[in-house]
């Protein structure tokens, strides 16, 4: 059994992964590890990441990492839950340069959204955080998830209408 990951594991992570990294990529940090990077948690279950663009050498390193940090790792993102909301890398914050390997994390609007989708208790409790922190701002917030409203469609698992309410209630 795998131990939840610290600031400490998860950065332990990148720095494995930037050395494994042979050419330039981009790792995004999101969900969790934001939350114990940024620091409003302590750990963390999953260190989810995106990778961009995909690499072949960061994608095998990341089984033997798993064991020998004892860490979970999960290829999430916002992307996975709700349509990409524009703009979306240039609001994703620099984190360091592990190697070859640019860390980010993902834009913290659109977990933020993805936080209200999912609605589980330690997503809203993570939003509420996010909002303590001024690390979204509300209006904007709610003006992307306004241009992203109409593509909802594309996700059929989401009602779009009690994503609008649930959008609402946590940031209007």
């Amino acid at each position: 059994m795998r131990t939840r990951a610290d600031a400490r594991r998860v950065e332990a992570l990148v720095s494995a992964l930037g050395h494994s990294a042979r050419r330039d990529a981009t790792l995004y940090l999101t969900g969790g590890a934001t939350a114990v990077v940024v620091g409003w948690r302590a750990t963390t279950i999953h260190v989810d990441v995106r990778i961009e663009p995909e690499r072949d050498e960061l994608l095998r390193a990341i089984p033997a990492l798993k064991e020998r940090l004892q860490v979970n790792v999960e290829l999430a993102s916002p992307l996975d839950f709700l349509p990409e909301l524009p703009g979306w890398r240039d609001r994703s914050p620099f984190v360091l340069r592990a190697g070859r390997l640019d860390v980010r994390h993902f834009d913290l609007h659109a977990q933020c959204l993805s936080k209200i989708e999912r609605g589980f208790a330690q997503d809203l409790e993570d939003v509420g955080a996010m909002l303590e922190r001024g690390l979204v701002e509300r209006a904007l917030t709610l003006e992307l998830f306004g241009r992203i409203e109409p593509e909802l469609y594309r996700f059929p698992a989401i009602d779009p209408d009690a994503l609008r309410a649930k959008v609402d209630r946590m940031l209007g």
